[in-house]
């Protein structure tokens, strides 16, 4: 039983292995055939192989690199055989997940010594941004936290309405100006709300933007100067919450929100529904920003912390 079965239980393994079965088996499944019959790993065969890590949405430069590592790998231990292939694509990925400062975590932490810890989530329509915040206030609220919701979208009556269903799904606070109200505004008066009722964490939403909207995007950096005005070293976390069935499209929004707001951490969701999970592995690489947590089902505890060699060994499992 691996280490990630005895931290996070049997459930979650099999989950994460349901999640990634798609990507497994169209990378995987090529991968197996590329070697078959083939007794050393050449030339013709990295060359497939980096063609296969692209088509897996791992991102030609961060597959590049990994073709780099490799070849330098063979270049030190003079050899290579097919057999080996697989250990070493295995090992080599983790390493530069590492190098990525995607930290192993051992569940839904929050750094001690931060009350109220608050949370900045932002995302494009659709990713599964609201779902990820119910999702995130469940686990907290399993710990026995007090958690406020913020609804920071208000251009859409309906992100307002469901981020309420989820409050009360979870059973945790939520503070709401209601639609069209101003969204700095909203995201100040959560924390301010956070700190007056002795919440533990603030989980504030915002609009759904499109990363190609300059105006949308600047006013991230507005709703994170109004939060700043209440306390001064928040928001503690900006997430940025991904869809890992858009692929690359998905490293193309990572830019944009990087660029208009100071993004720490990375939420990818629905892998479940894609065999383009490489693409993890990619936006760790492009953007040295930890990948913290991952979506691999519908249900309310779905929502994984990400671990590195965990999730590098459920794709390399047979």
């Amino acid at each position: 039983m691996s280490f990630f079965s005895n931290l996070f239980g049997k459930k979650e393994k099999e989950d994460l292995d349901k999640g990634l079965e798609k990507t497994k088996s169209s990378f995987f499944g090529s991968l197996s055939k590329m070697v078959a019959g083939r007794s050393t790993v050449d030339e013709e065969v990295l060359d497939e192989l980096e063609s296969l890590l692209i088509s897996a949405d791992v991102g030609r430069n961060t597959s590049t690199q990994i073709i780099e590592r490799i070849e330098a790998r063979v270049a030190k231990d003079k050899y290579l055989g097919a057999s080996e292939l697989n250990f070493i694509l295995r090992d080599e990925i983790v390493q530069l997940l590492a190098e990525n400062n995607t930290q192993q975590l051992s569940g839904y932490e929050l750094p001690t010594g931060v009350t109220p810890f608050i949370l900045l989530v932002v995302g494009v329509n659709g990713v599964g941004k609201t779902t990820t915040i119910g999702k995130l206030a469940h686990q907290f609220k399993k710990q026995g936290k007090k958690v406020v919701l913020g609804a920071g979208d208000t251009f859409r009556a309906a992100a307002v309405d469901q981020l309420k269903i989820w409050s009360e799904r979870v059973g945790c606070d939520f503070y709401s100006k209601g639609m069209n109200a101003d969204p700095a505004a909203v995201a100040y008066e959560t924390v301010n709300y956070a700190v007056q009722n002795n919440c533990d964490v603030a989980i504030i939403d915002t609009a759904g933007r499109l990363h190609t909207k300059t105006g949308l995007m600047q006013e991230l950096s507005k709703i994170k100067r109004s939060i700043s005005k209440r306390i001064e070293t928040a928001p503690h976390e900006v997430l940025l919450v991904l869809d890992a069935t858009t692929g690359q499209n998905a490293i193309e929004q990572a830019k944009h929100f990087t660029e208009a707001t100071d993004v720490s951490a990375l939420a990818l969701t629905k892998l479940d529904g894609t065999a383009k999970g490489g693409v993890a592995i990619g936006i760790s690489n492009q953007f040295k920003i930890p990948i913290k947590y991952i979506g691999v089902g519908e249900g309310i505890d779905q929502l994984q912390p990400f671990d590195k060699q965990t999730f590098v060994n459920a794709l390399f499992e047979a």
